[in-house]
């Protein structure tokens, strides 16, 4: 049998998505893996210990952990799971490593190879390995859900015998990943839909969805994208300028998702006081940022608060609210990456630390912190 795949039961009571699915079980038994499912790993998700043994996995418990060459997780394992762990084991999963470089630290005493899957390179070869797009999207469809589900009013405009209910405003700040599939959703649903967005491609993107382009777009604006294609920070200057834009656009609108994140720093404040208080009562606003400190003033993480007759929605994990899907998609974008790694003839598993993706996301091996982001340096060579 080849490499023994190990696949974690969360531990984070917040979580509800799993590593793997049936799917992505089957075709690594394809391969040759052996695959051990921690029992009840899947519930939250909707997949029951017996589907992955239909699928060609063992069911496993929380010490089969210390035999495994490739531990699959969500997010990073504790520090008391991290001690079970196998020494050169590799574990793939959302590793959260910004600021924490202390679990950073226990990762590498562990000995294992730990890959942070957030920071997977936005490539063509990548695509189907970006565990930040895939959950982005439902994220992005689910908080338009969550809005809708908050709004007493109608999203469409109906036209009836009684009179006419106008369609809803609906005002999308971020057109990234998440910000395209809200504005997609919510006209979808009938509303009426407004993006910005410091980005001057998003223009073009948001246009392409049927709704209206909000910023400043002077010079700054226009060379504001950086090499990764992320947004980038803006000026004090600029910031001022859209504030008063968007301030004066807000104040028309019924529902506001602000899905605005800048890698590695926290969230930037987009809504104020001042503007929710601007907003009509029963308006809603969803922050999609708020597990990095917020877009919107006020927001609570994991909870919903009512600020000035504005309802706030500060759902923490807001794919996990859709689990059975987004662990179907998170399940695929680990078995692609994990699929580089695996040696077709052997059946085992080896890291080539000279390929892009591993430098791109792998956060520490043999021993050490090796990312050069969280004050590593590169390796050269195979292990």
């Amino acid at each position: 049998m080849g490499a023994i795949v190990y696949v974690a039961k969360e531990s984070d009571s917040l979580e509800s998505r799993v590593a793997a699915s049936p799917e992505t079980v089957k075709k690594m038994v394809a391969l040759g893996l052996e695959v051990i499912v921690q029992k009840g790993a899947g519930e939250k998700s909707r997949i029951a210990d017996a589907d992955y043994v239909a699928a060609g996995a063992k069911a496993g418990t929380a010490a089969d952990a210390k035999k495994a060459d490739v531990v699959l997780r969500v997010r990073r394992p504790s520090e008391t799971e991290m001690k079970s762990l196998k020494k050169g084991a590799i574990v793939l999963a959302q590793m959260d490593p910004y600021g924490n470089e202390k679990a950073l630290a226990a990762l590498a005493k562990a000995g294992v190879t730990a890959f942070a899957m957030e920071l997977m390179p936005r490539i063509t070869r990548a695509q189907s390995m970006d565990v930040l797009s895939s959950q982005a999207n439902l994220a992005g469809y689910q908080a338009v859900i969550e809005a809708t589900h908050a709004f007493d009013r109608a999203m469409p405009m109906m036209m009836t015998a009684a009179g006419t209910v106008p369609a809803a405003k609906v005002f999308v700040m971020g057109a990234g990943v998440a910000g395209l599939q809200a504005i997609a959703t919510a006209r979808r649903l009938g509303a009426a839909v407004s993006a910005t967005d410091v980005r001057p491609a998003a223009k073009e993107q948001v246009a392409s969805l049927g709704a209206k382009f909000i910023a400043v777009e002077d010079d700054e604006f226009k060379a504001a994208e950086t090499s990764g294609g992320y947004a980038k920070e803006m000026s004090k200057e600029y910031q001022a300028k859209q504030a008063a834009l968007v301030a004066d656009h807000i104040s028309k609108q019924d529902i506001v998702i602000t899905t605005a994140l800048i890698p590695g720093r926290p969230a930037p404040k987009l809504i104020s006081r001042d503007m929710l208080k601007s907003m009509r009562l029963g308006s809603v606003a969803v922050d999609l940022a708020v597990e990095r400190g917020g877009n919107v003033e006020g927001s609570k993480p994991g909870d919903t608060v009512t600020i000035d007759g504005v309802t706030v929605i500060g759902v923490l994990n807001m794919p996990g609210q859709i689990a059975a899907s987004a662990s179907l998609l998170y399940a695929k974008n680990l078995l692609t990456f994990l699929d580089t790694m695996i040696d077709k003839e052997s059946k085992t598993v080896s890291v080539d630390l000279e390929d892009e993706l591993v430098k791109a996301t792998a956060l520490t091996h043999g021993g050490a912190v090796i990312h050069p982001a969280f004050g590593g340096e590169t390796s050269k060579g195979a292990a």
